[in-house]
């Protein structure tokens, strides 16, 4: 029986290649993210896996739009084992005082709510399928350690998704549900193409800063996947070696 996974956030960077990865392994994948055509674009990458592939477009700060995305892929595939928790945004550097009351509920709702809403719906369907049980990566940051200049928005809502993995991971016991986070810092990705020419510093210099490829997060998170459900990785890091994150800089 091939398991099924889904992946938020699957129209591109660290979704996207996730998802490919689960696919070229013979996972069904559910692709979801807000617009339906880069969830198509990714879908259409997969090649032979295509048919394994399930377009579902989904804001995951929506509940109802994530409840009936997740009815959907209970209709098509019949269960979940896996889900990663990966769609997400960040703001423009800014101090407390710059952030705008709707800006800050943006990022909140799609890294927090949305994270907790898509949580909550693969326990419901983990729990109650037979057999019992599935994983969920949440994909965290560096930012869920320690801040970067002018990113209050990101990092208060990243450290908020380490609760979110300690608590589902200690509540997913008893059905055999594991629970996990991926910590990472600098993938190369349209996300952190700013980082090559310079970001500020926590001495308030601009400085930019190493990049690792992105198949050191897919093999970091495939790692994750596969794990029989009696083993779990809690909190997984994975860096570019070089990147100002240990010690003073």
């Amino acid at each position: 029986m091939n398991k099924t996974a889904i992946v938020t956030g699957a129209g591109s960077g660290i979704g996207r290649a996730c998802a490919l990865a689960l696919l070229a392994e013979g996972w069904q994948v559910a692709l979801l993210g807000r617009r339906r055509e880069p969830l198509e674009a990714t879908a259409a990458l997969a090649g032979a896996q295509l048919a394994q592939a399930f377009a579902v477009p989904c804001d995951v700060g929506s509940e109802e739009q994530v409840a009936a995305a997740f009815a959907a892929v209970e209709q098509r595939f019949g269960r979940l084992d896996l889900l990663f928790n990966n769609a997400g945004l960040s703001l423009p550097p800014a101090t407390p005082d710059e952030v705008g009351g709707a800006d800050w509920r943006r990022v909140v709702d799609a890294n927090l709510n949305g994270a907790f809403y898509c949580l909550a719906q693969a326990f419901r369907v983990m729990k109650s399928q037979r057999p019992m049980g599935g994983r969920i990566v949440n994909n965290g940051s560096i930012s869920a350690y320690a801040p970067r200049p002018g990113s209050i928005a990101y990092t208060a809502t990243k450290h908020a998704v380490s609760g979110l993995t300690r608590a589902a991971a200690l509540d997913g016991r008893a059905f055999d549900i594991a629970v996990g986070q991926l910590d990472i810092g600098n993938v190369a990705s349209d996300m952190t193409e700013r980082m090559a020419a310079g970001v500020p510093q926590a001495d308030g210099s601009v400085r930019a800063e190493p990049r690792m490829e992105m198949r050191s997060v897919v093999e970091a998170f495939m790692t994750m996947a596969r794990l029989p459900l009696d083993s779990n990785m809690l909190f997984v890091n994975v860096m570019a070696t070089k990147m100002p994150f240990v010690g003073r800089g």
